[in-house]
């Protein structure tokens, strides 16, 4: 464990899932834990059933955020908001190594980077363009990122009160 995950009292991170039933879209936070641990993460997502796959929201520390989107038992999307964030983040450290690509070095990171599938959300409205655009805008938390990604997706409303319910 890093120092700065030491340091870091995890009051703003969380993890929640969004699942499409019928014709709406409902959110449920998840443990905090969660934001630590991707295989968990990706646990949790393949016990919730929906029509258009489990989709993980998970921010970290004000610093990056993860989507993880699980379809039926193989199927699984992952997208990391920014690579640098493995130098110092396990969850950021395990999507690059499910990902199999490299970590880079602490020296070799001068630039927010996203890895992973950019295509993540494209089938449900929010393209590879949009998203890394909201990945690379330096001016947003990954909360608001992830708030603004629930808004164009249509479960804002859930989203929102999701989060309204950790306090």
């Amino acid at each position: 464990m890093t120092e700065l995950e030491l340091d870091d009292d995890g009051s703003g991170d969380f993890a929640a899932v969004a699942y499409r039933e019928e014709d709406y879209w409902d959110v449920d936070l998840l443990p905090v834990a969660l934001t630590r641990d991707l295989r968990g993460l990706l646990h949790a997502l393949h016990q919730q059933p929906s029509i258009s796959g489990a989709i993980g929201l998970v921010s970290v520390a004000d610093d990056f955020f993860v989507l993880a989107r699980v379809y039926g038992r193989d199927n699984v999307s992952l997208f990391l908001s920014d690579v640098t964030a493995s130098t110092d983040w396990k969850i950021a450290r395990d999507v690059l190594e499910y990902l199999d690509i490299d970590i880079p070095d602490e020296e070799d990171v001068d630039q927010v980077l996203p890895a992973g599938d950019m295509s993540i959300l494209a089938d449900l409205g929010l393209d590879e363009m949009e998203l890394g655009a909201l990945a690379g805008d330096l001016d947003l938390y990954p909360d608001e990122v992830l708030a603004s990604i629930s808004e164009r997706l249509g479960f804002q409303a859930a989203f929102q009160r999701a989060l309204d319910a950790m306090g």
